[in-house]
């Protein structure tokens, strides 16, 4: 795979930055694809879905980004993507307070390192990107507490979304791209195949998998959404290592 087919990395700067430009000039010589921004929202959310990795220069004046702050952490969160942070130990201090050390790859202190910081950028775009990014599962079920166990068994092999019910999936989807959705059959609302009747009528999300959790084995369980195709029907009975290998085929397969 072509590197520039991996996706953006996204260098914020507040401020007229030689050395954020340098930054962006040597990534981009690396034949990788930085885009240096200011750090205004309205800039960085069109290129939030190619966004692969997040560089953020600190700054004296970083009360000022503060939305900007909250805004890449979601997005962070939401994509599953980490942020390299560049400044002195005060400035990295008070950015924890916003962003949590879980989404930060990195931490480099000014003087800044070049070679070290390109480094580890090439180290994580070859290791997390293209064919060697994580699958997004999404899990929609009521029962948060049966959720949050998959939620659990997947979290080290997957980038893991949840929803507690259709709204809430469809609200996801809008903003978050999914290769397989594990569905409740039995929720309050709209129940397991109406919201898979209605991703399906939606030409964003009409060719996403779906498998089904449900507590029902009964042939006329599975005979009521087989015109609906979904990918799988599982009982929730399910255990974490068959769960696992279910994945494992499903997308190797696929």
């Amino acid at each position: 795979m072509d590197d520039n087919t991996r996706g953006k990395i996204l260098v914020i700067s507040p401020t007229e930055s030689f050395l954020a430009k340098g930054l962006v000039s040597k990534i981009n010589a690396e034949r990788l694809n930085a885009v240096l921004l200011n750090g205004q929202i309205k800039e960085i959310d069109p290129l939030r879905e190619e966004t692969e990795l997040i560089i953020i220069f600190l700054s004296e004046n970083m009360e000022d980004m503060t939305k900007t702050f909250v805004y890449l952490k979601d997005m962070a969160s939401d994509l599953d993507r980490k942020i390299i942070v560049i400044g002195d130990e005060a400035e990295y201090d008070l950015i924890k307070k916003t962003i949590p050390e879980t989404l930060i790859l990195e931490w480099f202190k000014r003087p800044l390192n070049t070679d070290d910081l390109i480094k580890a950028v090439r180290k994580y775009m070859e290791e997390n990107t293209g064919e060697n990014r994580k699958k997004t599962v999404l899990i929609v079920d009521d029962d948060i507490t049966y959720m949050r166990t998959v939620y659990e068994w997947l979290k080290n092999d997957y980038h893991v979304g949840m929803a507690a019910n259709g709204v809430q999936a469809i609200s996801y989807l809008a903003r978050n791209k999914a290769d397989l959705i594990l569905l409740d059959y039995e929720m309050p609302i709209a129940n397991g195949p109406q919201v898979l009747e209605m991703l399906k009528n939606d030409t964003e999300t009409g060719n996403i998998p779906v498998m089904f959790l449900t507590g029902h084995g009964d042939v006329e369980s599975v005979l009521s959404v087989v015109g609906l195709k979904p990918a799988d029907y599982l009982l929730k009975t399910i255990d974490k290592t068959t769960l696992l290998n279910k994945l494992k085929d499903f997308f190797k397969s696929n």
